[in-house]
C-alpha cells in the first residue's frame, strides 16, 4: 500500500514538473512574440496587425498538430468530444478580440504600459479556475498562499518591468484612457479565455486537437471584426497581404506565438490555470529583454529606470519561483478528481480514460497517429508559404542590435528543446 501511495506521489510531482517547465518555456516565446506588435507604430491599422498575425497563427496551428500527432488522432479526438467544438471555437473568438484590444492598447499607451496591464489575466484566471473548477481546493494554506502570492508577485512585476521603459515625452509616456480601457479588456478577454481551456482538459482532450478547433474561431472572429470594423474590403489589412516584406515578420510573430501558446496550454492541463497561466506570464521578462537588448528601449534610461528592471526581474522571478514549489496535495488531487467526475456525468464520459487522459496517459488511440499523405501535405504547404513570404521579407525600418538578436534567438531553440523533449519523455505530447 505504502508502495502504491508512493507512486501515485512521484506521478503528481513528475506531471507538476512538467507543467512548470511548460509554463516557463510558455513564457520564453510569448514574450518574443510581442515584438511584430511594433509595427502598428508605422500607421497600420489595429485590425490590419492583428488579421496579419492571426493568419500567421492559423498556418501554423494546422503545422505542429499535424506533424506530431497527425490528422486522423485530432480528428478522432474532437469527434469523441463533440461538445468541446463550440468551446474551442468560442475560446479562439475570445483570443481574437483581446489581440485585437492588445493593439489598440500598444498603439494609444505603449508597449511597456499595456504589457503588463493585459498580464493581469493571470488574476482572472485564478479567480475563474477557484470558482468553476474548484483548484486550490483542499490545497494547504501554504500552498494556496504560495499560489496567489506568486500570481500578485508576477503581476506587481510585470507593471514595474512595464513602467521601468517609461522615459521621456515620447508616445510610450501618452496616457491615454482608451489605451488603458483596451489593455483592461484584453486582459479580461483572455483570462476569461482559459474557462475553455480548463474545461477541455478536464474532459481529457489534448491540447493539440483543441487548438486546432480553436484557431478557426480565432481567424474566424479577426477578419469579422475588420470587415464590420475597419473599412470592410478596403481595409488596410488586405493591402497588407500585398506587402510581403512586412507580412512575413507578422507571419512570424503568429507562429513564434503559436509555439508560446502550445506550451501554455500544456501548462494549464497539467498544473490547471491557477498555476499555468501565471507561470507564462513571465513572458514580461522576456519581452522586456527584446525590448531593451534588441531595440534598445532602455538606452536613455536614468537610474531609477534601470533599478525598477531589476527589481521586477527579481520579484517576477521570485513569483515564479513561489508557484514552481507549490506541488499540489492528494487533497487537492480529489478535488479535481471530482471536477472530471462531474464533466464525464454532464457528457457521458468514460472516467477512468479521461482521468488517464488528464495524466498524460492515452489508450487505444496509437493507430490514430499514423500520418497521412495529406499529413505531409499540410506541413508542407505551411512550410512554404512562410519560405514564400520569407524570401521576400525587408529587414524591418527599426534599429536592432544583431548580436541580442541571435542571443535570444539561441534561448528560444534551448527552451524549446527542453520542453519538447520533457512532453516526448512523460507524456508522447499526449
Amino acid at each position: 500500500m505504502a508502495a502504491e501511495i508512493q507512486k501515485v506521489r512521484n506521478e503528481i510531482h513528475s506531471l507538476h514538473i512538467l507543467g512548470v517547465i511548460c509554463g516557463l518555456v510558455a513564457g520564453v516565446w510569448l514574450g518574443a512574440a510581442e515584438a511584430p506588435v511594433k509595427l502598428v507604430t508605422a500607421g497600420y491599422s489595429p485590425f490590419a496587425i492583428s488579421l496579419c498575425m492571426v493568419a500567421g497563427v492559423f498556418t501554423a496551428r494546422w503545422t505542429f498538430p499535424t506533424l506530431l500527432k497527425g490528422t486522423g488522432y485530432v480528428f478522432a479526438d474532437l469527434m469523441e468530444k463533440k461538445h468541446l467544438i463550440v468551446w474551442a471555437i468560442l475560446a479562439g473568438a475570445l483570443w481574437a478580440v483581446a489581440n485585437t484590444l492588445t493593439v489598440f492598447a500598444v498603439r494609444d499607451v505603449g508597449l511597456a504600459v499595456a504589457f503588463p496591464l493585459w498580464n493581469t489575466n493571470s488574476l482572472f484566471g485564478l479567480l475563474w479556475g477557484r470558482l468553476l473548477f474548484r483548484e486550490l481546493e483542499g490545497a494547504s494554506n501554504r500552498n494556496t498562499g504560495k499560489v496567489v502570492l506568486g500570481a500578485v508577485a508576477i503581476v506587481i512585476a510585470a507593471i514595474m518591468l512595464g513602467f521601468s521603459t517609461l522615459h521621456g515625452s515620447g508616445p510610450q509616456a501618452a496616457h491615454s484612457i482608451r489605451g488603458f480601457v483596451a489593455a483592461i479588456g484584453a486582459s479580461l478577454m483572455w483570462g476569461t479565455m482559459y474557462v475553455p481551456y480548463r474545461k477541455a482538459y478536464l474532459s481529457g482532450m489534448n491540447p493539440l486537437s483543441f487548438v486546432t478547433a480553436f484557431t478557426i474561431g480565432e481567424l474566424g472572429t479577426v477578419l469579422i471584426l475588420t470587415l464590420a470594423l475597419d473599412g470592410g474590403t478596403h481595409s488596410t489589412a488586405f493591402q497588407l497581404f500585398h506587402i510581403r516584406g512586412v507580412l512575413f515578420w507578422l507571419f512570424l510573430g503568429g507562429f513564434v506565438w503559436v509555439i508560446g501558446d502550445l506550451f501554455q496550454q500544456f501548462a494549464a492541463k497539467y498544473l490547471g490555470i491557477s498555476r499555468g497561466i501565471p507561470l507564462s506570464n513571465t513572458n514580461q521578462l522576456w519581452g522586456l529583454a527584446w525590448g531593451a537588448l534588441v531595440f534598445g528601449e532602455l538606452a536613455t534610461a536614468n537610474s531609477a529606470h534601470k533599478l525598477l528592471v531589476l527589481a521586477g526581474s527579481v520579484i517576477m522571478i521570485l513569483g515564479a519561483l513561489s508557484i514552481s514549489t507549490a506541488v499540489s496535495s492528494g487533497r487537492e488531487h480529489t478535488s479535481r478528481h471530482e471536477a472530471v467526475m462531474r464533466e464525464c456525468d454532464r457528457y457521458g464520459l468514460d472516467y477512468y480514460r479521461t482521468l488517464a487522459a488528464l495524466g498524460g496517459e492515452e489508450f487505444g488511440r496509437e493507430g490514430d497517429e499514423r500520418k497521412r499523405w495529406w499529413d505531409y501535405l499540410i506541413v508542407l504547404v505551411a512550410t512554404g508559404i512562410f519560405v514564400w513570404l520569407g524570401l521576400r521579407a525587408v529587414v524591418p525600418p527599426l534599429k536592432m542590435d544583431f548580436a541580442w538578436v541571435i542571443g535570444l534567438s539561441v534561448v528560444l531553440l534551448a527552451s524549446l528543446v527542453v520542453g519538447t523533449w520533457s512532453l516526448w519523455r512523460w507524456t508522447r505530447f499526449s
